[in-house]
């Protein structure tokens, strides 16, 4: 099907995978030139009713969501045989092949992704969409970091009529609710506990239940209580702890009502990891014959070394344990001294990433780009990933959202230079201070006006014209001043004397004073005591030397 042209429109170009009932591409939308997902239903399935009205579902959920943690649906079409939904395209990985590569994922890097996966949910039961199958091969980490829920396919509206019975039971084994596993009705509680599920195994490297058979793992989802996650990684907190047992409460009720509420105690925990743990209702224990099976193991046999050999081996084998400790130890500390993990800071706000940069042992580097869909001030993209083992002190690049290409001037009337510079980088653009500066009561380097002025729209990388105050000061009367009165006098109000013209004088009584003045302001016009003028004005004097009286020789 590569290189077929779908609505005059959408020309297939790569095969990117299957699920039981689509077939995915990735394509090219010749209207925009952009790259989109199309998620194709087999043609063996155009005339089951099941399927189609799975393919409809899916395709009315996706077009009641619209959410930057949410693969969003662009088009629905058919053609010919071919009924298709067009996707925004992620260039990525899944979380699953993520956590496959990786194992555990550090704690901040988890509650992170968990956190924008909750965004999603909260989003989705706003608009009374169910998704009944979170889990991490459904959960996109774009290329620059971005999460991505995808696949609506067996999702439902909430209130919506019969289902049938198939229905209820979908979703991913590993990951589905102890109501889902016994075929009962879901709720957004589902959607929560699969979430909890999803960052145990992010935490952990693993999946909270397993076994032989679905029918097991199912079971003990119904009755069986996770281990907890510090047990299996002691370097999670016992709040971020308590925050997963409460989402994967056997009984919904127990468990967090609203998506937003699970990330709330999440974000929480980050920021204060002793903080107290929310409150866990403990579901009760499990039968003695619904816990998993352990196997045992028989101890290794024996071996009996003679006598005589013994002391030597001993030795030899406590100094290799000796030098292998000592290796570690050594390695341990150069690792634990110099190096730093790369914390994740996409769509974290500029003072919070470099926060987070900073608390990791790293510099930040900071560059801004126009993005039409993260808000301003938020960081789009960093550089290396999350997870990334480096130098302490080195440098960790990330992009910041300017907003829109075209967007509204701030205003930066009464800032100061520096400020007002920062103020205009968050939006891309750069600030132009004119050629001289205002007499003003305002202090100097604060910016006076502006153009384009406040609210008008410019797009990114436009420049902004200010006017910058010079602040005032009034010209002083300092003839017949002393010198050294005269030039502490214009040093006090920010005058600088730039030249000093001596005048010889006989008059004894004359000597070191100031004979005239000769002030301009910063047009190079001359001014008279009393005038107001930037502070700083550069100007002159004139002082009179005494030189002694030229006596006739007889």
């Amino acid at each position: 099907m590569i290189g077929l042209v779908l609505d005059n429109r959408y020309k297939l170009t790569d095969f990117i995978g299957q699920g039981g009932m689509a077939l995915v591409y990735k394509a090219l939308d010749q209207r925009t030139h952009h790259a989109v997902a199309i998620k194709i239903l087999k043609p063996e399935y155009k005339n089951d009713e099941e399927f189609l009205r799975r393919f409809e579902r899916e395709a009315q959920a996706a077009s009641k969501v619209s959410h930057h943690n949410i693969v969003n649906l662009l088009d629905v079409g058919s053609q010919d045989n071919y009924r298709y939904l067009v996707l925004e395209y992620v260039e990525g990985r899944t979380l699953k092949d993520i956590i496959d590569e990786k194992g555990a994922l550090p704690p901040v890097t988890s509650v992170q992704i968990a956190i924008r996966l909750l965004s999603a949910l909260q989003h989705m039961h706003k608009n009374g969409i169910i998704h009944r199958d979170i889990k991490p091969q459904n959960i996109l980490i774009h290329a620059d970091g971005h999460v991505k829920v995808s696949d609506f396919g067996i999702a439902r509206l909430a209130g919506s009529g019969t289902i049938s019975k198939t229905d209820m039971v979908m979703g991913s084994v590993h990951y589905f609710s102890p109501e889902q596993a016994q075929g009962q009705e879901v709720t957004e509680a589902s959607d929560i506990y699969s979430a909890g599920v999803v960052l145990y195994e992010m935490l952990t490297g693993t999946v909270p239940f397993d076994g032989d058979t679905p029918v097991a793992i199912a079971m003990q989802h119904i009755k069986v209580p996770p281990r907890a996650v510090n047990i299996l990684n002691p370097a999670v907190s016992p709040a971020i702890n308590a925050v997963v047992q409460k989402a994967m409460a056997k009984d919904p009720k127990n468990r967090y009502q609203q998506a937003e509420d699970m990330a709330r105690d999440l974000q929480k925990a980050l920021n204060e990891p002793n903080t107290q743990p929310p409150e866990v209702i403990l579901d009760p224990p499990a039968k003695e014959e619904d816990k998993p099976m352990r196997r045992t193991r028989r101890p290794a046999e024996r071996f009996d070394w003679h006598r005589m050999l013994r002391p030597l081996i001993f030795s030899l084998a406590a100094l290799v344990v000796t030098g292998i400790i000592a290796l570690l130890a050594v390695r341990m500390y150069n690792s634990i001294v110099n190096s730093a993990t790369a914390p994740y800071v996409i769509d974290e706000t500029e003072k919070n990433a470099l926060n987070l940069i900073a608390r990791a042992g790293l510099t930040a580097e900071v560059s801004r780009v126009s993005d039409a869909e993260r808000p301003v001030g938020t960081v789009i993209q960093q550089a290396p990933e999350y997870g990334t083992t480096m130098r302490k002190g080195s440098k960790l690049l990330i992009t910041v959202s300017t907003g829109p290409q075209e967007q509204e001037v701030p205003s930066l009337y009464g800032m100061n230079v520096t400020k007002a510079t920062a103020e205009l980088e968050k939006y891309g653009f750069t600030l132009l201070a004119l050629p001289g500066r205002e007499v003003s009561e305002k202090p100097w380097d604060t910016v006076l006006s502006q153009t384009p002025e406040a609210g008008e729209k410019m797009t990114a990388g436009g420049i902004v014209q200010v006017t910058l105050s010079g602040g005032s000061v009034t010209i002083p009367n300092l003839v017949g001043m002393n010198r050294a009165e005269a030039l502490q006098l214009a040093e006090s109000i920010g005058l600088r004397v730039t030249e000093i013209l001596e005048e010889p004088v006989e008059d004894a009584t004359k000597d070191q004073q100031v004979a005239a003045q000769f002030f301009t302001d910063m047009n190079n016009q001359p001014v008279q005591p009393g005038d107001r003028v930037i502070s700083g004005t550069m100007g002159r004097i004139a002082v009179y030397v005494l030189t002694p009286p030229q006596t006739e020789v007889p």
